[in-house]
């Protein structure tokens, strides 16, 4: 079971709210819609995705890792590894 089995659902219909969000971009490039609005959409669609992705390290740390630590041994070291890899991944982004 991962991490984030519980809140399946709410990040389920957060994705399908993001996915018309990026249809309706589409709509606006394809519509000659003027830039500035373009990008402030873009920008919502991005910090939407950002806070999806913030949910799942949460809940991938709350779940996952912490299991491992309790666990000990060389998952755990592995585990803090990923986690501190995921999140340069999206600090980067």
């Amino acid at each position: 079971m991962h991490g984030y089995t519980g809140d399946k659902q709410a990040y389920l219909t957060r994705l399908r709210r993001i996915e018309g969000q990026i249809r309706g971009l589409q709509r606006m490039v394809d519509d000659d819609a003027y830039c500035i609005d373009v990008l402030t959409q873009v920008s919502a669609a991005t910090r939407a995705l950002q806070a999806v992705a913030l949910g799942l390290l949460e809940d991938h740390l709350a779940h996952c890792v912490t299991e491992a630590i309790n666990s000990g041994g060389p998952e755990a070291e592995a585990k803090v590894k990923e986690a501190s890899a995921a999140i340069a991944r999206l600090v980067k982004s």
